[in-house]
């Protein structure tokens, strides 16, 4: 809570500098919150259920609502679709945590089927970085079932994590080999690149304090033709580097960190543990190179699923209570 209130006074510090518009990391980091007080208190009371259901809500959400906003698409494959595919991971993350944690069989194929079904749902609404994301989640968490030490895994998603920010980010600064850099511009498509290094620029002007939440659409010099300016640069780490300076960037990873530290932790069973800590990652992986983290599903969903990966499950037969009176 300590972290998420520096992020919530650092933007609000950054926006009376520079007259920006705290609003939306306001409401990111609120939302964050809320959805990750709510998974403790019903993943300790409601272990399988609670993530049961929030995984079939995000599979409800993800088909039914499938751009969660209305805007171009100029920005495939992770713009607007980036948090249709944010959403589905989580949902798929959701699913097996559930699963790991059910007693019976039957149970447990039906939440393994269930996060199947989102995996094909991903590739039914068209999204097929939806597809290949929650493919990723759920393999992993049927990999991760006979570990028994979770520090390594959890250490090998940061490391993952730290080389694609770091490849987006030499991208940006246009300091990646020639050929490597003309086979991400195609994939990536030119105008996002054109948008991170504008994000690389205006960091570098203002490393300190940034030019202010929700400013860089004002700033940024990359139009394409036909199409309104965005006011995002598709990459929550060059979003925070360049509206929020240096220490807003370390804020956002140290948000993540704490994640990763939080479910080193938890009581919850390894298994639980690290294929939360996957769909989180795989979650930082697309919004490092989406605007992921701008839409309100996508941050609950987050905070929710940390949440029920931490959550301490209540014995509910008098023992506890007994022990702290």
């Amino acid at each position: 809570m300590i972290l998420l209130g520096a992020c919530a006074a650092w933007s609000l510090i950054t926006a009376a500098a520079h007259d920006g518009r705290p609003e939306g990391v306001l409401l990111a980091v609120l939302a964050v919150a809320a959805g990750y007080a709510a998974g403790r208190i019903s993943g300790s009371l409601l272990p399988v259920a609670a993530p049961g259901a929030g995984a079939a809500a995000g599979l409800v959400l993800a088909v039914v609502v499938p751009d969660l906003t209305l805007g171009p698409r100029y920005a495939a494959p992770l713009g607007h679709s980036g948090a249709t595919a944010a959403l589905l991971a989580l949902a798929t993350g959701a699913a097996c945590c559930a699963a790991w944690a059910a007693h019976g069989p039957v149970l447990r194929i039906g939440l393994r089927l269930l996060a199947t079904g989102i995996v094909l749902a991903g590739a039914a609404v068209g999204s097929a970085t939806g597809c290949a994301a929650s493919a990723a989640v759920l393999l992993c968490s049927l990999a991760v079932g006979s570990m028994t030490h979770r520090g390594a895994g959890l250490v090998g998603l940061a490391v993952a994590v730290v080389v694609v920010v770091g490849t987006i980010w030499a991208l940006a600064a246009d300091a990646l080999p020639a050929g490597l850099t003309e086979a991400l511009d195609s994939r990536l498509t030119a105008h996002r690149v054109q948008l991170w290094q504008d994000a690389l620029r205006m960091a570098h002007r203002d490393t300190g304090l940034g030019v202010g939440p929700g400013r860089f659409g004002e700033l940024n010099t990359a139009a394409s033709p036909g199409q309104p300016p965005d006011a995002r640069p598709h990459s929550a780490p060059l979003q925070q580097a360049a509206e929020q300076g240096l220490v807003g960037a370390l804020l956002l990873a140290a948000t993540f960190g704490w994640a990763l530290y939080a479910l080193w932790r938890t009581a919850r069973p390894t298994s639980v543990a690290l294929t939360a800590g996957t769909a989180l990652t795989v979650l930082a992986v697309i919004a490092s190179a989406g605007n992921a983290l701008s839409f309100t599903a996508v941050t609950a969903g987050a905070g929710l699923l940390a949440g029920w990966a931490t959550a301490r499950p209540w014995a509910g037969d008098g023992t506890e209570h007994g022990t702290e009176r």
